[in-house]
Formats: C-alpha cells, structure tokens, sequence
C-alpha cells in the first residue's frame, strides 16, 4: 500500500511540466521623440520611441539637485546626459524629435546636451501651453 501512494506521489511529478522562462528581447528604438519640461523649479527629460512609450526619463531632481539649483542650466544639462546615455546604450537611440514645454533656464542647455551626444535632432517644436480666454473675471461691484 505504501509502494502504491510513492508510484502515485512520482506519476504525478513526471506529469508536472517545467517552468519555462521567456528571454526578454532586446528593443532597438533607433529614432524618436525627446520631451523637454522647463520649469522655474526644475526640468524633466522624457525620451520615448515614435510612439510616445517611454524609454528613460530623468529630472534635475532625480541627479541630485535640490532647492534653487534644480531649476538651472547646468541641472538640466545633467538631466539630459542621464536620459540620453540610457537611452542610447541600452535602445541605440540615435535621432529625435524634440518637443520642449515651459519657460525655464533648462530649455537651451538641455538641447545643446543632446547634441554633444551625438543624437541628431530633426526637428524642435514649442509645445508650451498659451492660455485663451484668461480667468473667469471679477463678481460686479455692488454699491
């Protein structure tokens, strides 16, 4: 009776079948898009394929910058070579699209950055937001 439940017990792990893992495929994103976000207080470099999904991204912030130097040039040139060296190594990002938002001091610098990376910029679009129609005005006065 004993033989009978250890044949069972080895049936049953002959059938189990073994864990097979995927091998995680390599991306080549060889051209795309780089949104530049400049702010006052800090400025974030997105770099995604044309798609928009993202490949690497760093701020100012994530580089170790705190306070009032995380809104400067030098911040944001920091932040871009981070971005793009990820980018470039592990995806082979080799041309972009650049889109740049907001009005701070790291919208040049960050673009001259890329660059010095080697990566070919097509084309810069201001994407920046313009307001149209302003605030709700002001209640009338009543006197």
């Amino acid at each position: 009776m004993a033989e009978e439940a250890i044949s069972a017990i080895e049936n049953i792990d002959d059938k189990a079948t073994p864990v097979v893992k995927k091998r995680k495929i390599k991306r080549s994103v060889t051209n795309g898009q780089v949104h530049i976000q400049a702010t006052f207080n800090n400025t974030i470099i997105t770099f995604s394929d044309s798609q928009g999904a993202v490949i690497s991204a760093s701020s100012a912030g994530a580089c170790g910058f705190r306070g009032s130097k995380k809104g400067t040039a030098y911040a944001a040139q920091v932040a871009a070579e981070r971005a793009g060296q990820i980018a470039k190594q592990q995806f082979g990002f080799s041309s972009a699209v650049v889109q740049v938002k907001g009005i701070g001091l790291g919208r040049d610098s960050a673009i001259r950055t890329l660059g010095q990376l080697n990566i070919n910029v097509e084309s810069i679009q201001d994407v920046t937001g313009i307001p149209h129609g302003g605030v709700r005005p002001r209640k009338a006065r009543r006197v």
